[in-house]
């Protein structure tokens, strides 16, 4: 047969080699895209979040400029837009206090920068030791870090601009205008701050129902790598709890400041209230996790009916959420959780350690987000039957089941 007649293997076994390359290359622009779309709704939706905190900004600057330069004739009193931005940037529950060392601290840098340019001048000496007197003195009045940097910032600005005689007070009376300023935006708080609580713990309740989904498709695939993401994912989520407890603060700090918002303060202790379940449920989820991530790489059998546990665990996790975040009672997520705690009872006598474990933390989480739904410690757990083995059946009338 001549070279001609054969049939090109070369082309072929080509093209079967650079089929995967092009899949692999594919998938690979696919997950790019998928990433780059999913940061830009984050990036977005970070945007969104923050719009009323950078119009606040922006009106509380004016306004502050507005009453010292307009009302008061202040000449360029640009410390006072700058306190009220500074001041409104910090947490709703820190302001008070807050604002309160920002004018003290531009109280004793001014002081202290006025005091020593008019005797020694301004340079770069100058500026050292003023800057350094500035924060000694203010370390010295119980400051913290705010209120020292304050002093210091202001001290540095006063050396080098060199005040005139008796603006001093004006200036500190700037700070004082724009500190006002923000405490007033304050006190007319939106509704955000009193939404927010309930609105990120159905972040978290959901954040918590994705990782139970995911610990059912790795158990169930016997997916390693699945496994691993998700018993990090399960340890990060501890973040999203600090994140609700600073928003819970919030939240009550603005109902008991802002006389417009005092009748949302039953409401918002309400949700105060669920953050001891709610971080019990979060620690219980994370050894589920773990433990299933254990027996995913070890190969050891997890009986079905305990992956089942998971998947009903996390549905009801889910219909938790979405009570919260429509802002209604979550007693309708009562019978799934019921019906997860009848089933846990039940024993698998072929069920390892790591199974074993996995139910275990189940029926903890159930009791848990029950409570969650409003339900007191005792409560919850009289709703979680006793184990029984699987093959357990009740002993024939006037017999004991007792040795």
């Amino acid at each position: 047969m001549s070279d001609s007649s054969r049939p090109d293997t070369s082309r072929s076994e080509t093209s079967r080699s650079e089929t995967p390359r092009a899949d692999l290359a594919r998938a690979s622009l696919a997950r790019a895209a998928n990433r780059s779309r999913i940061e830009a709704r984050a990036r977005t939706d970070r945007v969104r979040s923050r719009l009323f905190f950078v119009v606040q900004c922006g009106i509380g600057a004016a306004l502050a400029w507005w009453v010292a330069a307009d009302l008061l004739g202040h000449n360029r009193p640009f410390f006072a837009p700058v306190t009220a931005i500074v001041s409104l940037g910090l947490s709703f529950g820190q302001r008070l206090r807050r604002v309160a060392e920002v004018m003290i601290g531009v109280a004793v840098g001014v002081f202290i920068g006025d005091a020593f340019v008019h005797f020694f001048g301004s340079g770069l000496w100058q500026i050292t030791v003023v800057v350094v007197i500035a924060m000694s003195v203010a370390a010295l009045l119980g400051a913290g870090p705010l209120l020292t940097t304050q002093a210091g910032v202001q001290s540095a600005i006063v050396t080098t601009l060199i005040a005139d005689p008796g603006q001093a007070f004006t200036r500190w009376f700037d700070a004082v205008i724009g500190g006002s300023v923000a405490l007033a935006l304050t006190l007319v708080a939106p509704a955000a701050p009193i939404r927010r609580p309930r609105q990120q713990a159905a972040v978290v309740l959901r954040e918590m129902g994705e990782i139970l989904a995911d610990t059912v498709r790795a158990l169930r695939d016997h997916d390693d790598e699945l496994a691993t993401a998700t018993l990090a994912r399960a340890r990060d989520s501890e973040a999203m709890l600090d994140e609700l407890r600073s928003a819970s603060s919030e939240g009550i700090a603005v109902v008991r400041l802002s006389p417009f918002r005092r009748r949302h303060l039953p409401s918002v202790l309400a949700i105060a209230d669920l953050l001891e379940p709610l971080d019990r449920a979060i620690r219980n989820l994370r050894v589920l996790v773990r433990r299933a991530a254990v027996a995913t790489w070890r190969d050891e059998p997890v009986p079905a009916a305990y992956v089942a546990l998971i998947r009903e665990l996390a549905a009801s996790t889910d219909d938790i959420a979405d009570e919260l975040a429509r802002r209604h009672s979550a007693e309708g997520a009562r019978p799934g959780l019921f019906h997860v705690g009848e089933l846990s009872a039940v024993l698998e006598p072929a069920a390892g350690l790591s199974a074993e474990v996995i139910r275990a933390q189940v029926r903890s989480m159930v009791v848990d987000l029950l409570m969650l739904t409003g339900m007191s410690g005792k409560e919850a757990r009289d709703h979680i039957p006793e184990a029984m083995t699987l093959d357990w059946r009740p002993p024939p009338e006037g017999e004991s089941d007792v040795d």
